[in-house]
């Protein structure tokens, strides 16, 4: 067919070098718009693809593991070189990911894992993120009854996290120092299930709890909404993402951390990697890339980048980054930490 489509092409008078020119198109397949941070990731991605020269596609699932498949299948048939898959759900996705491969177009497994070695992983060291968030929590509740909400059970990100806050709190657990009096999943990081998860372990507690790990900042945000029902807002909670919320319940004190992924230098990266597997080169020869062996034991090419722990003594770092303007950060703090103060 290929054959056929060249030969067609060249004897209506149109050259190879012509087709070169052609801009590569990229489509990027969301598993929703819920978070705050995924607007910042597309804004990355088009500016990227912008100036490399290449088009944007894009499709939102929302929440929808079937319509994400749909959407990939319909971007496959708009043309699309490179796709950038955030998956929905890392087990279902495993037949868009073949059909592109039947296709010949590369995949980037954005944020997310998707566990072939036909997609590039990219994402930030999650476990890294668990530690860090475990890390803060613990330093300001040494003791005391812990409480951990976990992400989504269909994203390998949730377990990643939570094998990374073991490791930091395992020997206060050992000492006796900490409990962990109860841990639940929370479908579709969704801020409203966060939020009836932590009810339900207040009420079941007594209010009996101390320090909350949470995983992101959106389930922070329902943890914190569930604290403050109870006059319990204040006990450590942590998050990630950098979401502006978040940023500004930890200059109110709500919010202990905030594990910063900054995500205009993944969505930059992400762009860059799709428009390079489109034109050809190689997994391995991507920046930074490194040999990775997944928990369920795929070897795959993957890229880590580094997130940074926002506390409120260094808030100071996302306004001078430019992440969040200082009346965005300060809104409703008073005599709060610096830039705040």
């Amino acid at each position: 067919m290929l054959k056929s489509a060249l030969a067609a092409i060249l004897a209506a008078g149109i050259s190879t070098a012509a087709l070169a020119q052609d801009p590569v198109t990229v489509g990027v397949s969301w598993s929703n718009f819920q978070e705050e941070r995924w607007k910042t990731d597309e804004a990355a991605i088009k500016e990227a693809l912008e100036a490399a020269g290449a088009q944007y596609a894009s499709a939102d699932a929302q929440s929808s593991s079937s319509k994400q498949l749909s959407d990939i299948e319909s971007l496959i048939a708009q043309g699309v070189d490179a796709l950038i898959v955030l998956a929905q759900d890392a087990q279902a996705i495993g037949p868009a990911v073949q059909a592109a491969a039947d296709e010949g177009i590369p995949v980037v497994g954005y944020d997310r894992l998707i566990e072939d070695p036909r997609a590039f992983y990219l994402t930030f060291d999650n476990v890294e993120v668990g530690r860090m968030q475990a890390r803060a929590v613990l330093e300001q509740a040494p003791e005391g009854n812990y409480v951990m909400i976990k992400g989504s059970p269909t994203d390998p990100n949730a377990d990643f996290l939570r094998g990374g806050q073991q490791e930091v709190l395992q020997s206060a657990i050992d000492s006796g120092a900490i409990t962990i009096v109860d841990e639940a999943y929370t479908d579709g990081w969704l801020p409203a299930n966060a939020q009836r998860n932590m009810e339900q372990i207040l009420t079941a507690q007594d209010n009996n709890v101390d320090a909350v790990v949470a995983s992101n900042d959106g389930t922070a945000g329902g943890v914190v909404a569930a604290l403050t029902a109870q006059g319990l807002d204040g006990i450590p909670v942590s998050g990630q993402d950098g979401d502006h919320a978040a940023l500004n319940r930890v200059a109110k004190g709500t919010q202990t951390v905030s594990v910063w992924k900054d995500a205009r230098d993944l969505g930059k990266a992400a762009a860059e990697a799709a428009v390079a597997l489109a034109g050809g080169t190689d997994m391995s020869a991507l920046p930074e890339a490194q040999q990775w062996t997944s928990p369920g034991g795929t070897e795959l090419w993957a890229r880590f980048l580094t997130p940074v722990p926002i506390t409120k003594d260094n808030l100071d770092t996302v306004v001078d980054a430019g992440w969040i303007s200082k009346d965005d950060l300060c809104q409703g703090v008073s005599g709060g930490p610096a830039p705040c103060n």
